[in-house]
Parts: C-alpha cells; sequence; structure tokens
C-alpha cells in the first residue's frame, strides 16, 4: 500500500481551510445600507456639535456691561461684568467710595464681593463685614448689569461695551459723526480726580446734540456737598446750553468746575463732538 506523503497531507490539509474561508466569505450578507447611512452621518453631526460646543452655542453671550452706579452714603458704587458663553468670567467695580478710611475698607470689601459674584454667578452675595454700605450698592449695581446681560439680543453688548468708564451706552455709535439721525444714547466720561474728591460726567447724546448732563460723581461730604448741590446742577444746564465743554466755572466751585469740564470733554470725545 502506497503511504502518503506528510508534506503532501500538509498541502492538501492548508488548501482545504482556504477554501473554507473563501466559501464563508462569500456566503456573508452585504454590509446594511442604514448602518453605512447612519456611520457616514456620524461625522459632520460630531463636527457640528464640536464647532457649536467651541463656540459656546449659537446663543453664547460675550461681551461687558456695566451696572447703574448706585449712591451711598460714602460715595456711588458701579460694576462692570465680562461675560463669555453666557457666563460671568470677570467682575469689577468701576466706582467704589474712596478717600480717607473709605479707601481702606473699599480695597478690602471690593476684592471679596467680585470672587463672591464670580463663584455665584448673581447678585445673591454675602455683604462684607464693615462695608455695609458698599456692599448693598455693590450687590443693586451688580444686579442690574446682570438684568442687562439677559435682556442684551444674541449677546451682552455685543460690539461695544456699556463702560461707566467712558463707553457709549445704549447701542450705536455715540454721535455717529454728528448725523441729525444718530439714535439718542448716553455717554459717561472719564473720571476726574480734585483735590476735594472725583467728577464724572454722564450725557445723553441725540442727533449730534448735548440733551441732558449729569455728574454722577462729584464731591461730597462738609461743606463740598452744599457747594456742588448748588454748582452741579448749573454746571448741567450750561453743559447742556453750550453743547460743549466751554463752560464757565462756578463761583466758588473752582476744583468741581474744572474737574466736570475735563469729564464732560472726554465723553464729548467719545461720542464724536
Amino acid at each position: 500500500m502506497r503511504k502518503t506523503h506528510p508534506i503532501r497531507r500538509v498541502v492538501l490539509a492548508g488548501a482545504a481551510t482556504v477554501s473554507g474561508i473563501v466559501l464563508l466569505l462569500s456566503l456573508k450578507p452585504a454590509s446594511d445600507p442604514a448602518s453605512a447611512s447612519a456611520a457616514g452621518d456620524a461625522a459632520p453631526q460630531q463636527t457640528a456639535a464640536a464647532q457649536e460646543s467651541a463656540q459656546g452655542g449659537s446663543a453664547a453671550q460675550a461681551g461687558t456691561v456695566t451696572g447703574d452706579a448706585v449712591r451711598t452714603q460714602y460715595g456711588p458704587v458701579q460694576v462692570r461684568l465680562t461675560v463669555s458663553g453666557g457666563k460671568v468670567t470677570e467682575v469689577e467695580a468701576v466706582q467704589a467710595p474712596s478717600g480717607g478710611r473709605s479707601t481702606e475698607v473699599t480695597n478690602t470689601a471690593v476684592p471679596r464681593l467680585n470672587r463672591a459674584a464670580l463663584a455665584t454667578q448673581s447678585a445673591e452675595i454675602d455683604a462684607v463685614t464693615g462695608a455695609t454700605y458698599t456692599s448693598s450698592g455693590y450687590k443693586q449695581s451688580l444686579q442690574s448689569a446682570l438684568d442687562k446681560v439677559e435682556k442684551a439680543p444674541g449677546g451682552a453688548e455685543s460690539g461695544g461695551s456699556a463702560e461707566a468708564g467712558g463707553s457709549a451706552e445704549a447701542g450705536g455709535s455715540a454721535g455717529a459723526g454728528g448725523s441729525a439721525e444718530a439714535a439718542a444714547r448716553t455717554v459717561t466720561g472719564e473720571t476726574v480726580k480734585t483735590q476735594y474728591g472725583p467728577v464724572q460726567v454722564r450725557i445723553t447724546v441725540d442727533g449730534g446734540k448735548i440733551t441732558a448732563a449729569e455728574a454722577v460723581q462729584a464731591p461730597s461730604g462738609g461743606q463740598s456737598t452744599q457747594i456742588n448741590g448748588n454748582a452741579v446742577p448749573k454746571l448741567n444746564a450750561a453743559a447742556v446750553a453750550a453743547g460743549s465743554a466751554d463752560i464757565d466755572a462756578v463761583s466758588g466751585a473752582t476744583y468741581t468746575s474744572n474737574g466736570y469740564k475735563q469729564s464732560l470733554q472726554s465723553a464729548l470725545d467719545q461720542a464724536g463732538g
């Protein structure tokens, strides 16, 4: 009887294995078209989601918003927020009581209030011990800024910040080059420090003209309160009448008058006038 050579058996076994694999592959059903379509759609969907996440979503808010200036017994308090992705990313007090003991109290209290506001993302924060008036004013201004963020369509002052230190507030470019069709808005001048305290002027511009002027900061306390209670209304009226910072100083209120005129001029510069 003829014996089968060992090498031949190995070759035959290998050939049989390969044939079996080919047969199994030929019997495997085609891939499900729906599955292939779903797999093909997954990448674009993930890309879109990633883009939306990176951009903070379609309704993301970004920019700066300044709250109302709140007067307290020791001076005005005003808070400015920086918003990104619909969240508050930075908080600062652009106005706070200063001078004498107030400076020390403010330097201690304001950083704590800023951190608390950033942590809570709301005006529900505790008052700082020893700074009750500043804390109360801070919370009110913070809440007004948060309210503005919620009302801002598509972003917090997107395209322009409402800053108490001198940006146009309430829409559009201030003055619009003096055009009579320019929308009315308010602009706040820079804070000018005087020997008796800071002075800061806010004006309302309509059609390229000053329609209202007010001092959001003026020296107060002691005789300063009486002097400025008389001087500031006169300066406000003169600014509206003149339509410029070329106004006369009020007798007996030289420092306040000079500070007022400087702040008024900075507001006019921002308004394009």
